[in-house]
């Protein structure tokens, strides 16, 4: 769990909701549905339009990252390489076969399955190279559609308050009901950037900064696959790859 999202959502929530009540205002006044449905149903449809559904499904399952973060692996990846070196310095490159199956992680399947082949070290770090840019592509697409959401979500909370002042506009011989119509357009533009601050932008920038993250543990991996290839001595290649970690 991460802690620190956890703790700041709520932080940024308690915050707003204190300084309602600290301004002598009601909590009630700030939950509306109506407001609430214009702004998340339009900023999702707007995300949808834009985002092709591999993508956008891909963001959406991505957000459980916000709080249950994808664990690095870069201690047990060096020691698992280095281990690999002394092998393959032993017994050759081919004795590796049998711990490609070992492997849940389809790239680092196919890293493995392509120093076993005895693909050139140069030819080695190209191919995977263009492998991670694409995964890195596609992880990053699918982490805008969060920063997508930020861009939409305040201009469809404006819509609603207008749609709100249109309501009033429409009430004012009816004193009784202008109230509600001018509550939905003023918390409307509250969720709208509300939602955009505190929810979207963050989850967007957070994402961002785990898939640095997943990106560099791929590159410290090809390193040091390039490293066995090239038949370095086991110390140096875990000792280049723990240059990562700075």
């Amino acid at each position: 769990m991460d802690k620190i999202s956890l703790v700041g959502l709520t932080l940024g929530i308690a915050a707003i909701l204190v300084g309602q009540v600290i301004e002598g205002g009601h909590l009630s006044s700030l939950f509306q549905p109506t407001a609430f449905m214009i702004v998340i149903g339009g900023t999702l449809g707007a995300v949808m339009l834009q985002s092709p559904l591999r993508i956008f499904m891909q963001g959406m399952r991505m957000a459980r990252w916000v709080f249950v973060p994808p664990a690095p692996a870069f201690d047990t990846i060096i020691e698992q390489v280095a281990n690999w070196g002394h092998t393959a310095r032993k017994e050759g490159l081919l004795s590796l076969e049998n711990q490609i199956e070992a492997l849940s992680d389809p790239f680092m399947r196919k890293g493995l399955q392509l120093l076993v082949d005895g693909i050139e070290p140069n030819r080695l770090r190209e191919v995977l190279e263009v492998e991670i840019g694409v995964w890195e592509n596609q992880m990053k697409m699918s982490a805008r559609i969060w920063e997508a959401a930020g861009g939409y979500a305040p201009t469809i909370g404006i819509l609603g308050a207008v749609m709100g002042l249109i309501h009033v506009m429409e009430n004012l011989s009816d004193p009784s009901r202008l109230g509600a119509g001018i509550a939905v357009a003023f918390v409307a533009t509250i969720y709208g950037v509300g939602f955009a601050n505190l929810v979207f932008l963050p989850i967007a920038k957070k994402l961002g900064a785990h898939i640095v993250t997943l990106t560099t543990q791929r590159e410290m991996f090809v390193d040091g696959l390039v490293g066995i290839a090239n038949g370095d001595n086991p110390r140096i290649i875990a000792s280049r790859m723990q240059g990562y970690l700075a």
